[in-house]
This record gives C-alpha cells, structure tokens and sequence, in this order.
C-alpha cells in the first residue's frame, strides 16, 4: 500500500469550517438556545433529586479537587473539566427531561452543555472571559453538528449508540473554545471518529438500564478530552472516515458513507424538540398527551376496560414497544405502554413514576396487557417527513360493556417548534419549579433577576451565571 497521507475528509472538513468561519446572524436562534440552556439547567436540578444520579457525581478519586477547576450546577464540586463535563452531562440527561432531537438518528443536543459549561468556566476560573453570548453559540454550533449529522445517518442501526455524536460535536466545538486553530480542530474531529463507541445495547430489552442516562455525560466528558489532548498539538488522523478496511466507514458503517441533507447553519436549534410537560421517550410524548386526555373519561372505570388501541409510528414500535417484565427505571421510561398506563391511572407523570414504589402497583401491567400496539403507516410517513417532523399518536379505549372512548389522535407534541407558543410558558414554569425546589426563596429572586431578558443575559460571562447556581 503507497504510504502517501491524504487530506481530511470533506466531511471533517465541513465541520471544522462551520466551527470556525459560520457567522450566526439570527435573533431567533439566540433566543431558541436560551430557552435550551434554561431548559437543560432545570433538568440538572431536578436530577440532584435522583440519589441513582447523585451517586455518580464527584471526582473520580474521592475527595479530589481541582483548585482552577470547573465548578459543578448546585454542587460543591470543583473538578477537572473533564471529569466536570461528565458530572453535568450526567444531571442534564438523567430524567431523559431534556430537549430531543428526531431524525434517523435521535439524540439530545442538550447533551453536549456538559462539556460547554465545563470548559467555560474553566477557562473563567484560568483568567479569561468567556460571555454567555460565546456559549449560547457553541450551543447552537454544537446542536447543528449532531443534529445535521443525524438527519440521514442512523447509526442505531448499526449498533452504534447516538452519543457518537455527542462526542462528535463537543470535541469540534469545544476545541474551538480553548482556541484550537483549524489544524488543532481537524484533529481533534478526526480523534472523535476513530475514538471507541458506545453499543447501544443498554437502550433496548432485554438489556435496557441505567447507563443510557450517563452516557451522554461520559460522551461529552470524551469529548473535552480529545479537545484538550488535540489542543496540546497532537496529531490527527485525516482519512479517519475514509481509510480502507480501518475507517470508521468500512469498520463500524457497513461501507457506507454518511449523507449530508443540508449544510451546516442553524436549523436544528430552530426546530429543536423540548420536553415541558412530562418526562417520557420522544416517540411517546403524544401518546401520554392522549392518556391525559383521556384520563377524565376513564379514571372511574380502570377496572372495566377491556381494549386499549394504540396507534403509533414505526420507530416508536422499534425502540420502545415492550412487554414482559421492566426492571428497572431506564426499562420503564422506555417503555411504551408503561408511559401511557401511568397517565391513564393517575392523570399525571412524573419523574418519581419510573420508580420502584408506582411499579409495584398491579394496575399498571395490567392495562399493559389489554394494550393493543400497531404501527399506522401515514404516522410513519409524516414522523419522516421534513416538512413536517410530526410524532403522531393515537389511542382509543374500549370498556366492556360494548362502549368506548373517542379515538384522541395527536400529531405534533407540546413540545414541538409548531406549538413553541403554547410549550415556553410551561418551559418558564419547569426552570421556575427546579430552581425553588432547589434553592432559598432569596437566591430564587436573584437567579431570576440574571436570567429573566435573554439579550442582557448574553453579556455577561458564565462564571457570573454559574455563580448564580452554587
């Protein structure tokens, strides 16, 4: 074989262009990732609940600190920032609260604040100033990357877990925020593709369990590592995606190289997915959203159902219709017909449902079993559809003396950019709830003041929001 180096991969190119020269030009992008970063703080909040997710929290060796280190959300951590990043990437996804992104990949750009934050304010704490305006777009930067990423490349399903790109797109930018030249940030890419990746193993029975909630933290925290070894001057690898036999491509895609839909710009942070009213698996959100509906009508007469018809898209029949025994609270918030019984019971769902002490009520596979799930293929098209980017779901209950329920269908959930209106105000409410359960009544009133207009809040730095949240 001629020993004769390429150059980079367009693709690896193409990222660390947009990394360095994009110019972000746009009002509502700014805006739309303040509500993300908002969003993704309330969720870490709400985690420190979760002593499963406490327990992973800290450094690495106990009671090790790091005098100039990044400062951990609500904790009295000071850590290393990659060990930092891990803590909370960790906090922010832990719930599965955060925000969504559906494509043929899914994922959670919000992910990558682990390792934004981190780095921000370590580069705060070693003397330089870092504004929220600099994070809200490596925000937006980092969003696209995976975003655009997943459009058309599923690594699902080639077993690959979709934190790949996570790591993928906290290594581009991040490096870019320790002042990686274009070199620096080549390799730094190129190190995150060649890097190993996660099996996506832990999101799917039989296997389903609690390491899908840190694996965003352990991909983000990756890649502040590879940004800070590139940083050092370390070499990349330029055909990483395309070498022969050993690139990512023919080792871990089956030979196939990734589609690019569109270029690198803004979309996915405009048209980004939140989560405001219920913690549950995206391809789920309308269908508790007509549980909830439902609810009234039914709550009197759990015991006399006989049928409940569900109607859904397929990757919602792939990735979360399950039945059988659920095992833990990752196998249950993954579970379709465990998101829709709840509801239905109880007319709320929450974090603490997923827990051992709702499960246990007998109720709850029972209605699991009376549940009939079928694929409706016009939901299946609109779910892939790009102008639509629809979630649909469809439920109808069935009693039996003969009678039933009106057929409740949802296309678009709360969450989604056609219902933006509707979703801030309960987005407002989830960061307004996180932080009083968190926080003394006087320190609430000042962590409102700073955030409260989204265009101040931009000129200040992150250590100043970060010392809003010690």
């Amino acid at each position: 074989m001629k020993n004769t180096r390429p150059p980079f991969d367009e693709v690896i190119m193409a990222m660390a262009d947009y990394v360095l020269n994009y110019k972000i030009e746009n009002d509502f992008a700014y805006e739309t990732a303040y509500y993300c970063l908002l969003d993704a703080i309330a969720c870490a909040l709400m985690a420190l609940k979760n002593p499963q997710c406490v327990k992973l929290l800290g450094p690495v060796v106990p009671k090790a600190t790091c005098k100039q280190g990044a400062r951990v959300l609500a904790t009295p951590y000071v850590l290393d920032p990659v060990q930092a990043a891990f803590n909370i990437g960790t906090m922010i996804r832990w719930l599965d609260y955060n925000d969504t992104w559906l494509a043929a990949e899914w994922g959670h750009p919000s992910d990558n604040l682990g390792g934004l934050l981190a780095i921000s304010d370590y580069l705060t704490q070693t003397g330089q100033s870092i504004s929220i305006e600099t994070l809200l777009t490596a925000l937006i930067k980092a969003y696209e990357i995976q975003g655009v990423l997943a459009l058309e490349n599923s690594f699902n399903r080639v077993g690959l877990d979709h934190v790949v790109l996570v790591k993928v797109a906290t290594t581009a930018v991040t490096t870019h925020l320790l002042g990686g030249d274009r070199q620096q940030i080549l390799n730094a890419i190129s190190q995150a593709w060649i890097d190993g990746q996660s099996l996506r193993t832990y999101r799917h029975a039989p296997n389903t369990g609690s390491r899908k909630s840190w694996a965003a933290g352990d991909a983000t925290s990756r890649g502040v590592r590879l940004a800070l070894i590139s940083k050092t001057g370390e070499m990349g690898y330029p055909s990483a995606l395309t070498a022969a036999t050993w690139g990512f491509y023919d080792a871990l895609f089956k030979g196939q190289s990734f589609q690019l839909q569109r270029p690198y710009g803004t979309y996915v942070i405009e048209n980004i997915l939140f989560k405001v009213a219920f913690p549950a698996e995206f391809h789920a959100q309308t269908a508790v959203e007509c549980a909830l509906a439902l609810y009234p009508s039914v709550k009197e007469r759990i015991d006399d159902i006989e049928t409940i018809r569900v109607e859904t898209q397929e990757a919602a029949m792939r990735i979360i219709n399950k039945t059988g025994p659920l095992y833990n609270p990752a196998d249950r918030d993954h579970c379709l017909q465990y998101m829709i019984a709840i509801p239905l019971l109880f007319g709320q769902l929450n974090p603490h449902h997923y827990e051992e002490q709702t499960a246990a009520d007998p109720r709850i596979d029972l209605l699991r079993e009376k549940m009939e799930v079928k694929e409706n293929t016009l939901f299946s098209q609109d779910y892939l559809d790009p102008s639509k980017r629809s979630i649909p779901n469809a439920l109808q209950i069935f009693f039996n003396d003969g009678s039933s329920t009106e057929r409740i269908a949802i296309e678009y959930p709360l969450g989604h950019r056609l219902r933006r209106k509707e979703a801030l105000p309960l987005l407002q409410k989830k960061f307004k709830q996180a932080i009083e359960d968190h926080f003394p009544k006087k320190q609430v009133g000042k962590i409102q003041q700073f955030i409260a207009d989204s265009k101040k809040l931009k000129l200040h730095t992150v250590s100043e929001l970060i010392n809003h949240f010690i």
